[in-house]
């Protein structure tokens, strides 16, 4: 795959397969902010990374297609994706939700799409088309209302989390567009398995000591199993067959749902507050998402 083609739309048509994987990623990673504020209601910061890596490598393991080996030459690559991709936004996003509640956490994530726009633009060195431009926009404007409705003093979020969490999603964003080159060339399970056992490896100089400053509970035990087997495991599968079959564009859509979710479980299971302009952001960032969808005309030749 050569730079010109990093990072772009397949022409493959957005149906019901695509949709169906979208609801699944939004589903579970718009839950993994409940699942992470559970967990360190009980364990330190550097135990999550660890622990939901460790799950969800053994989740992937099962599968005979991951546990390929990858070119000598590519295990770098394979590497700094699992540091850059897993191991510090995994590690951020606990670090945030100490000041930043779960649906605020889950809000801002929603950025993704606009900075991977921006990353494939680095990338490929090309403007993205005037209605993406305007598309994502839109989803980023209904991000901002959510945003807006929620931050602030007693509101549910902190400077200092929000720096946090939009640093992680700028490491998504980069890897996202890196990481289709890996998957098209050996699969999708085989580089996610890589990545995570890099990523593991890199997280335990601070996840071993954290293990000591935590209280056993249950329900973290639990929450971080969820969180591992199937928000590191299934749900990136799905994100990897959806960034080869529709493109690193369009593959985030289910991010835009993220924060309604969160938003959702977070005010069912942890109380928080929701505000009118959340509500109204939601609906905006449908529409959003619906736009994106929709791949760009190419020119007849």
């Amino acid at each position: 795959m050569n730079r010109s083609q990093l990072g772009r739309d397949t022409q493959n048509h957005f149906g019901p397969a695509e949709w169906g994987m979208t609801a699944g990623v939004a589903l579970t990673w718009g839950a993994s902010f409940l699942f992470i504020a559970i967990a360190i209601d009980h364990v330190a910061t550097g135990v999550v990374p660890v622990a939901r890596l460790g799950f969800g490598a053994l989740a992937l393991s099962c599968f005979p297609a991951a546990r390929r080996m990858v070119a000598r030459e590519d295990i770098w690559r394979v590497a700094l994706l699992g540091l850059v991709a897993m191991t510090i936004p995994f590690y951020l996003y606990p670090l945030a939700e100490q000041t930043v509640s779960s649906s605020v956490t889950g809000m801002i994530n929603g950025s993704i799409p606009v900075t991977t726009v921006l990353a494939a633009a680095v990338l490929t060195r090309t403007m993205p088309s005037r209605r993406r431009i305007v598309a994502v926009l839109i989803g980023f404007g209904g991000i901002a209302l959510i945003s807006f409705g929620s931050v602030g003093d007693g509101k549910g979020a902190s400077v200092r989390g929000v720096l946090f969490l939009l640093a992680a999603t700028c490491c998504y964003a980069f890897t996202s567009i890196m990481s289709r080159e890996m998957q098209v060339k050996y699969g999708t399970l085989t580089v996610l398995l890589w990545q995570e056992l890099f990523a593991l490896a890199f997280s335990l100089p601070l996840g071993i000591p954290a293990f000591a400053d935590s209280d056993f509970a249950w329900s973290a035990l639990l929450a971080l199993f969820v969180l591992g087997a199937m928000g590191t495991g299934l749900a990136y599968v799905l994100y990897g067959m959806l960034m080869v079959r529709a493109g690193a564009v369009r593959g985030v859509i289910g991010v835009f749902f993220t924060p309604i979710v969160a938003t959702v479980l977070g005010l069912v299971f942890r109380d928080e507050k929701v505000t009118v302009l959340a509500v109204i952001g939601m609906c905006v960032v449908i529409c959003g998402a619906w736009l994106t969808s929709r791949p760009d005309r190419v020119p007849a030749a």
